[in-house]
């Protein structure tokens, strides 16, 4: 048996998996952010510890028998999140999460900084990536950053809290324009350019690598023995490990909280200017492509909570009802936190065009579901301009349950989309399957296997028509307005 621990921004999930991949057990606890300033975005450490000991206290309620069998644990989590301890390892202030749009004018300073860090890094510096965080707390919060003993991202502090080590992993650290990532190494002169060095990082690992044990505490609490804890991965790496696709010309889509197109690559192929993110992979040696999209199944669950429904399946029942042979009237912007790719704009705001008196709640469900699927498109034309082959695309995260949003994406991204058992579960059963790469020393390639094939979504001929017009309407809607935000 192997746990696979999710820390996402609107929850935890812990599943436990057997080593013929069956999911056994899981269960689920709720996150909130803060927004307490525009472009804010924050959460406490502390939540996620006690969430993650709520959803593990779930599964020892109904199976404990499974938790005791565990061999390993394995770790994903959002990426970016900015978490200082100090000297005694407290939290200094709330983690700065990966869609917070403060660091806009830090993101110049550091690329003055340190001219390379493109060639370094391979991405362009971005708001949502760790580093210019660092610096806006040092320009803002003095105090604050001469406390900093450790900077760890987000499931790298749960990893502490569970084996007492400060360690990370390959792919979430790309994600801190920290890492050189050809070399995957942390960068002395990137450090430097945010005044910090080496001391202030945890100790990288690849992905299936054991970075320490359970704590006897931690261990007796949970009801687990003192088993290994592997490296793990950035929720998106791992969603590509549970999903099967660490191959070149594979990718997925992730339906979470953000949008992610992914696709694997055997070779370092950066293109920071078209905003597409290049880093490495969780498996040794692969680095993989994608293009980001800050607001995916998060614009779906906002325009709910808007139209009064109880919640989305609701909400989609009554967008099944519209007529599909014909286009929406209504256009939607899907950029409630900013945008990262292709636009790199975190003052990019949400936007309805084309309401009238008949604009109703199905109408705005519909426009919600094309908004995202044309982001995607946008972030498509980018992966593939940056060099990725894409000759396969999966679909997971929590969005992934919708066939109708597989059709809509289907259709406007002109390919066919495969849907694979597990898929909902994507971070947390690849988390699961790196903890027994880890332990039973077993090949990537034998134990990340793509899933079994649920269902299949073909375009549409008569919606890929009407969308190839209305996506480049969308491009032109933004592009008209883009001055005014």
């Amino acid at each position: 048996m192997y746990l696979g621990i999710d820390l996402g921004t609107s929850g935890v999930k812990v599943i436990i998996l057997d080593c013929h991949d069956t999911l056994l057990a899981q269960a689920n606890c709720s996150l909130t952010v803060s927004r307490p300033y525009p472009l804010w975005s924050e959460q406490n450490p502390h939540d996620w510890w006690q969430a993650t000991c709520d959803a593990v206290q779930q599964i020892k309620l109904e199976h404990p028998a499974l938790l005791a069998a565990v061999k390993a644990v394995g770790l994903s989590g959002q990426m970016h999140g900015a978490t200082l301890l100090d000297t005694d390892n407290k939290v200094i202030r709330p983690a700065i999460l990966w869609n917070d749009g403060r660091s806009e004018a830090q993101c110049k300073t550091l690329e003055a900084a340190q001219p390379n860090s493109r060639k370094i890094t391979g991405n362009i510096a971005m708001p949502g990536f760790t580093a210019p965080k660092l610096l806006w707390v040092k320009e803002n919060e003095p105090e604050n950053f001469s406390k900093i003993a450790k900077i760890l991202l987000p499931k790298d502090y749960l990893r502490f809290l569970m084996t007492g080590d400060f360690a990370s992993d390959m792919s979430d650290s790309s994600g801190t324009l920290w890492l050189d990532v050809a070399n995957r190494c942390w960068s002395a002169p990137m450090l430097a350019a945010t005044h910090l060095t080496v001391a202030h990082m945890p100790t990288l690992y690849e992905g299936t690598a054991i970075t320490g044990n359970l704590s006897t505490s931690v261990a007796q609490a949970w009801g687990l023995d003192e088993v290994p804890v592997v490296a793990g991965a950035g929720d998106n790496a791992a969603g590509a490990a549970g999903i099967g696709v660490i191959k070149p010309n594979q990718a997925f889509l992730s339906l979470g909280t953000s949008g992610v197109y992914f696709a694997a690559n055997e070779n370092y192929l950066p293109n920071p200017e078209s905003a597409v993110h290049t880093f490495c992979h969780c498996i040794e040696n692969t680095w993989h492509q994608m293009s980001v999209i800050l607001s995916a199944a998060s614009c779906l669950s906002w325009v709910t909570r808007l139209t009064g429904f109880e919640n989305e399946l609701a909400l989609l029942n009554e967008v099944e009802k519209c007529d599909f042979t014909q286009p929406c009237n209504v256009l939607f912007l899907p950029y409630l936190s900013g945008e990262r790719t292709p636009h790199n704009n975190p003052d990019a705001k949400g936007l309805f065009f084309g309401l009238d008196h008949n604009t109703n709640a199905a109408t705005l469900g519909r426009s919600v579901l094309e908004g995202v699927a044309f982001a995607f498109a946008d972030g498509q034309q980018a992966l593939l301009k940056s060099g990725s082959l894409i000759d396969e695309v999966s679909v997971i995260g929590g969005g992934s349950k919708s066939p109708l949003w597989g059709r809509i994406l289907a259709s406007v991204l002109n390919r066919p989309l495969t849907f694979r058992e597990g898929g909902e579960v994507g971070p947390a059963f690849g988390a699961a399957r790196l903890a027994r790469i880890g332990v039973e020393n077993l090949s990537p390639k034998v134990v990340c296997n793509s899933g079994k094939v649920k269902l299949v979504i073909e375009p549409d001929e008569v919606m890929q028509k009407y969308y190839r017009l209305q996506h480049k309407k969308y491009q032109d809607i933004y592009q008209s307005i883009k001055a005014h935000f």
